[in-house]
């Protein structure tokens, strides 16, 4: 281990000298201060998310559009350009350290993506998606589609125009997905998907026909916001989340947020009648959090402390979510402390009957309620949707018609109204376009990640009913957490796992599961 981080330490040193050193060190405190920006700009979100006044939503977004611009002009400055020229030059690069190298990389790319966009214009979309967040948190609350469509349809017209300046990969929608995980093209996606819908629809159709179905009656009642605040705390506690790096909050739509060394943030949301929601959104959400709390030192106020890829941050939420928080070993732990949360809520229910009902496959509405299979097809419904709106003319006017459909065809139920349909999730009102196939695909990287994890910790299943969940915590650290974007997510993978991210190994580990929960 020691040797490992000496290694490390070697790799990072940059050996260069006279013009070339300087242009590095300018070119690191630049990079340093775009980072404290974006950093300060987090807490604003933050704020924005959790509770800041709604009549000071306006203002607010002009002054986060205005450090947005400030941010904007110092990634696109003059001085950022001739660093990057300087610093890509061939025998400069080979010589620059490990960290250097990458993060050089990552701001090239970034630097020559945000050079084609004229600043007025990235102002006026910061400035947009900021108000359209929170008229979109009111719409929801009144299934009012028609009062955000005149903000989605000016977000998606600001990001077909950006997709033409950046230049089209392939389709528009190839350029959007890269945006969130490097490389992956629409043919990627149509095949992974594709694969992953072969095998997983004839297994909700057995699970369908299925008589042994579990009892789900006992996961409704009424459940004290307080205790599951609590449960949801000690929870977080036992999966090594960091109380003096981080924090629990409320919000509408559960979210995670790294704002810099020391200061990672989540936040859930707590139905009443529901004992699981806020728990499993916590999970998840720790799992980005244990990501962002555990990057190497190395990387602190760069913008390598970040994840590999959408996906691969993906990963780990589903992965302590679902592997982890929906296992049988989990609740023969944890089960007692939950009745304990609720006295009298769960008499004469075994740890078995209530991990068959949190796993209980059902065709739903609702993504972030779906059960763990289904979950996927709702994602695939997001992604087809995505792509008619920019590779094949589809207008937002027609979207939530679109969307009842693809939900009828699919999932063969149909919203009652658009706060369950077209309007539950926040990603497009940020116009986040290419960032839902990061579910589906955090999930196929997830099963090779535990399948590798498995191989190193044998008694995984030992360990977690035990409730030693710190062992898998560790060990995520060392082989995902630590590296941040030093490895990109194809080399990450294929480090842990051996193979490139493929459907197999999630459907395998469905298929396991649920033909014993349903006794097929």
């Amino acid at each position: 281990m020691r040797s490992g981080r000496r290694r490390e330490r070697v790799l990072k040193v940059s050996r260069i000298s006279g013009n070339a050193a300087q242009a590095l060190e300018k070119f690191r405190e630049l990079a340093r201060r775009i980072r404290q920006y974006e950093e300060i700009l987090g807490v604003v979100y933050w704020d924005m998310r959790t509770g800041a006044p709604r009549k000071g939503i306006g203002h607010r977004s002009e002054a986060v559009g205005a450090l947005s611009d400030e941010v904007f002009r110092l990634m696109v400055s003059d001085e950022m350009g001739e660093l990057l020229a300087a610093l890509t030059e061939e025998e400069t690069l080979r010589e620059l350290g490990r960290i250097d190298r990458r993060l050089v990389e990552e701001m090239k790319k970034e630097y020559d993506r945000k050079k084609k966009i004229p600043p007025e214009l990235n102002r006026e979309y910061v400035v947009l998606t900021t108000k359209a967040e929170a008229v979109w948190e009111e719409a929801k609350a009144r299934s009012d589609f028609a009062s955000f469509a005149p903000y989605l349809e000016q977000i998606v017209d600001y990001t077909r125009r950006f997709v033409e300046l950046w230049g089209v990969k392939g389709t528009p929608y190839d350029t959007l997905l890269d945006l969130y995980e490097p490389d992956l093209t629409v043919a990627d996606c149509d095949r992974l998907f594709g694969e992953l819908k072969a095998r997983l629809v004839p297994l909700l159709e057995a699970i369908m026909d299925s008589p042994h179905q579990p009892d789900t009656s006992f996961l409704k009642g009424t459940f004290d916001a307080g205790a599951q605040k609590r449960f949801s705390l000690f929870i977080l506690r036992e999966m090594g989340f960091d109380f003096e790096g981080g924090r629990l909050d409320e919000s509408v739509h559960p979210f995670a947020i790294g704002l810099g060394p020391g200061d990672v943030r989540i936040t859930t949301r707590y139905l009443p009648d529901d004992v699981v929601s806020a728990l499993f959104g916590t999970i998840h959400e720790g799992g980005h959090a244990l990501y962002e709390q555990n990057f190497a030192p190395e990387l602190a106020g760069t913008h390598l402390a970040d994840g590999a890829s959408m996906a691969v941050h993906e990963s780990q939420s589903r992965l302590w979510e679902n592997m982890v928080g929906r296992s049988l070993a989990f609740w023969r732990r944890y089960f007692p402390v939950l009745k304990n949360h609720f006295p009298g809520a769960f008499e004469g229910v075994t740890p078995e009957a209530f991990y068959r009902a949190i796993n209980v496959v059902r065709p739903s509405l609702i993504r972030i309620e779906a059960d763990e299979l289904t979950y996927n097809l709702h994602i695939m419904i997001r992604y087809e949707l995505e792509k008619k709106l920019f590779n094949e003319g589809l207008s937002v006017r027609d979207l939530p018609e679109a969307w009842n459909a693809a939900y009828r065809e699919t999932l063969g139920v149909e919203p009652r109204s658009d706060g369950e349909g077209v309007l539950q999730d926040v990603h497009w009102s940020g116009g986040a376009f290419g960032y839902f196939p990061s579910y589906s695909l955090g999930n196929m990287y997830a099963a090779q990640i535990m399948r590798a994890a498995r191989r190193h910790l044998p008694d995984l299943d030992g360990l977690i009913e035990a409730g030693k969940l710190l062992p898998l915590k560790e060990w995520l650290t060392e082989h995902v957490h630590r590296h941040g974007k030093l490895l990109r997510p194809a080399e990450l993978i294929r480090a842990i796992s051996g193979e490139p991210l493929g459907s197999a190994c999630l459907c395998d580990y469905l298929e396991t599961k649920y033909r014993e929960i349903y006794r097929l």
